[in-house]
């Protein structure tokens, strides 16, 4: 009896190893689907780090503004990051990839998202599956969007400045963004950005700049004599800890825009970019560090935070072909002019509150012609090429955009609401609601 209810287990034992030759015979081997499941992995890994960004960017500004005016900060962060996120689905995706943008807009994001498991698209792409390829393309726009939020802080609306965010993470970033990274014509004549120094930060950088000369500085910034008076930022320690998150996050810009995790290959790339990119921010501390002394007989935390910055985005467009010395003299070029572009714009009367223009649109400048060093392909014509398009593009639509919304909505607070902070004047709360507004 006991040997007979035996049978059954044992045949089954005996089976086991056929179905397993039957099932290995069908299924594919690693090699196969290995690079799609490494480099999936990657894009999703990089895009998480790119997404911490999104908290650097909020601390950074909230130590570099007025007390009163933390809470608007952090607000406009969140939304817009939101936003983005929703208009590059909406609109922004499809218009930036495959190609060239040709006149018309894709409307309707990646839908093969809303099927279930793992769809067509996904096997076209090839390489990863479409969810972690649109995510880590989503995250960078936010990046974007970031660095006007903090140059026009303390004094702009709230919602004219989220209406801009709309036009530019759905339409001017992508538009922009398909000439090089969807194969546009920027693409076809050898530009050179591998992470985005110009397609990213200097694209910001010009938005900002635009909106700075429309919105004007901040009251009592400028003397009637031209002398600049310094304004402290209410919280130094966060101010650090916001360039320590973007310092982590930029190992996934830098380091997942090498779009491949599959092979032995990809993957030492990949730790290439992480220590090339970790030398461009030191050197450009170091180099602020020193300058600031030698300048102004004391170190500027500010300065040395902000040439952190400035090396990363230098290093950026090229992280993966200079040697280690290469991106240290690369960031080091950054965190001078950092140092020395901050109070050119005071002389301009250009108030950045927190030193975003410098470290974006300058040093991104800065990086983008730096390629031709350690690039064979690129040439300092077809650099200075895109860093024109993108710089006239963003600039003069900015521009156009930034007056409209003056003239319609209005773009700036009362003089009494920013004398008394636009926490309370915009949102009625403080971030600081036991301490006394400074």
């Amino acid at each position: 009896m006991n040997l007979l209810k035996t049978l059954p287990a044992a045949a089954a034992l005996i089976a086991l190893p056929s179905l397993a030759l039957a099932q290995d015979a069908a299924a594919p081997g690693f090699d196969e689907i290995g690079p799609y499941i490494m480099t999936t992995l990657l894009f999703c890994m990089a895009g998480f780090l790119v997404f911490f960004m999104a908290a650097g960017f909020a601390m950074l500004e909230g130590g570099l503004v007025r007390s009163k005016n933390v809470t608007m900060q952090m607000t406009k962060n969140i939304a817009l990051y939101s936003i983005a996120a929703i208009m590059y689905w909406f609109v922004g995706f499809n218009t930036m990839y495959p190609g060239d943008f040709n006149g018309f807009f894709a409307i309707g994001g990646p839908t093969v998202l809303d099927a279930v498991g793992v769809s067509a698209a996904d096997a076209a792409l090839d390489y990863a599956s479409v969810g972690s390829d649109f995510f880590f393309q989503l995250v960078f726009v936010a990046a974007t969007a970031s660095i006007v939020s903090g140059a026009l802080a303390e004094r702009i609306k709230l919602w004219p400045f989220l209406i801009f965010v709309v036009v530019l993470t759905g339409l001017m970033y992508p538009i922009s963004g398909s000439w090089k990274w969807g194969g546009g014509w920027l693409d076809a004549m050898g530009f050179q950005d591998f992470a985005g120094s110009t397609v990213v930060h200097s694209v910001g950088g010009w938005a900002a700049l635009a909106g700075a000369i429309v919105l004007g500085p901040r009251i009592g910034k400028y003397g009637k004599d031209g002398k600049v008076i310094p304004i402290p930022g209410s919280n130094l320690a966060l101010a650090t800890l916001g360039t320590f998150i973007l310092w982590l996050g930029w190992f996934g810009f830098n380091g997942g825009s090498q779009l491949a995790m599959g092979t032995v290959g990809d993957v030492s790339d990949v730790s290439r970019i992480f220590a090339n990119t970790n030398m461009a921010a030191a050197a450009g501390a170091v180099t602020a560090l020193i300058l600031t002394q030698v300048m102004f007989k004391k170190p500027d935390l500010t300065m040395v935070l902000n040439g952190a910055l400035a090396g990363l985005v230098s290093i950026t467009a090229e992280p993966l072909a200079p040697t280690l010395f290469g991106a240290l003299w690369i960031g080091a070029v950054g965190g001078v002019i950092v140092v020395f572009a901050v109070p050119f714009l005071d002389k301009l009367k250009i108030d950045d509150v927190v030193g975003a223009i410098p470290v974006h649109l300058c040093a991104g400048i800065w990086g983008t012609i730096a390629v031709i060093f350690y690039n064979s392909d690129a040439t300092l014509m077809t650099q200075l090429t895109g860093i024109v398009a993108y710089g006239v593009f963003t600039f003069a639509v900015s521009l156009v955009l930034w007056f409209i919304l003056k003239a319609t909505l209005g773009i700036r607070v009362s003089e009494e609401d920013e004398v008394n902070g636009l926490d309370m004047a915009e949102l009625g709360m403080e971030a600081y609601p036991e301490f006394s507004r400074g």
